[in-house]
Parts: C-alpha cells; sequence; structure tokens
C-alpha cells in the first residue's frame, strides 16, 4: 500500500509543490495584510484572499482528480498493476489517500498561519476559534468534494468531456458557499456529494475493464 501511494504521489508531484507554494504565498499575503492594517484584517480584504484562493483550490485538485483517473484509463497504469498482487480497491485508495494528502498540504499551513494570527491580533475568544475552524473543515470539504467529482468525471476515454464536466459541477459546489455560508448544512451536504461521487467511482473503476 505504502508503494502505491509513493508512486501515486511521484506520478503527480507537480501538485504537490504547487500546493506547497501556494499555501506559503496565501500564508505570506495574510501576514502582510494583518500586520499591514494593524492587525485587523478587513472583510473585503478577508474576502479578496479566501474567495480566490478557493477557487484555485478548488480547480487544481479537481484537474488532479480528473489527470490520475483519465491517465489511468488512457495509459492502462491499473491494468499493468493489476498483473502483481495488488486488488483495484487498493489502487484507488492510494490513489484518494495521496489527493487528500495533497489537500492537507495546502490548507494545513493555511490553518496554522491563520490560527497564530488570530492568537496574536484577536482576542482568544472561542467564537473566533470557532469560525476559524468552520471555515477551515468546510474548504477543505469542499475542495475534497471538488476532488472526487474529479475522480469521477476523469475515468473516461474523452479528453473534453472530464476537463468541462468536472468545472461545471465544481462552479455549482462552490456555489453554494454564497448561499449557505460556512455552517453545518454545507458541511453535511458536501459530506453527502463526497460519499455519491467515491461510490461511484468505486463501481465504475472495479466493473470497468482496463
Amino acid at each position: 500500500m505504502l508503494a502505491l501511494i509513493k508512486r501515486e504521489i511521484l506520478d503527480h508531484i507537480v501538485y504537490f509543490f504547487a500546493a506547497l507554494i501556494f499555501s506559503a504565498v496565501l500564508v505570506s499575503l495574510l501576514t502582510a495584510a494583518a500586520y499591514n492594517s494593524g492587525g485587523r484584517i478587513e472583510s473585503g480584504i478577508f474576502a479578496a484572499l479566501w474567495i480566490p484562493m478557493l477557487l484555485i483550490l478548488v480547480i487544481v485538485f479537481s484537474a488532479m482528480g480528473v489527470t490520475q483517473m483519465y491517465l489511468d484509463r488512457n495509459r492502462r497504469i491499473s491494468a499493468f498493476l493489476c498483473a502483481l498482487p495488488v486488488t483495484r480497491s487498493r489502487i484507488l485508495a492510494a490513489r484518494i489517500i495521496a489527493g487528500v494528502l495533497a489537500i492537507l498540504l495546502a490548507l494545513l499551513p493555511l490553518a496554522i498561519g491563520a490560527g497564530l494570527l488570530c492568537r496574536l491580533f484577536v482576542l482568544p475568544m472561542p467564537f473566533f476559534t470557532n469560525l476559524l475552524t468552520d471555515i477551515v473543515t468546510t474548504i477543505f470539504l469542499m475542495v475534497f468534494a471538488c476532488y472526487c467529482l474529479g475522480l469521477l468525471t476523469g475515468w473516461t476515454a474523452s479528453k473534453i468531456a472530464p476537463t468541462f464536466g468536472a468545472l461545471g459541477l465544481n462552479l455549482i459546489l462552490v456555489s453554494l458557499i454564497v448561499v449557505k455560508g460556512f455552517g453545518s448544512e454545507i458541511r453535511f451536504l458536501l459530506v453527502l456529494v463526497i460519499a455519491a461521487c467515491l461510490i461511484r467511482t468505486w463501481q465504475k473503476f472495479v466493473s470497468t475493464s482496463l
């Protein structure tokens, strides 16, 4: 299993580097905005950072899911791996674990940096801690849901359908934040989307001829 995860990471290392660079840049921007505003980040600055960040993360990790499945289908990677003592379920599980690790690489440093800034510039009130937790959790679920949509739409021989299909579904999901905010309702809905996508992806992956 570790060998499969390592192979997925190495095959898609560009996404891990992109996640690390993106996280470092955004932490730097958030820190600079906090210091330049005297420790008070206005809502306009907050939106100017988080909204583009969410869109970029959604697009990048949806593309990662599409790439993993599309390249597998067209290069017959799983067909080769299944010649070894490896099951399809393990191949898919390793793929998903690699995707989760890439998402965490992008979000964990950002969450830690935002938490430290809150401790430095904001009174240590439970309200701010809970708000930050809700935002980070919702963004993680949103990005992971879009990644799962990429996995689902990427398992096809077409070059155009996976990209535009995943992009359209991603934009619909992201728009839900505008309607629902970062509350528990959207998190519950995203968990349902993730579960449905993973179940359907697993069904297609294990039943389709390699």
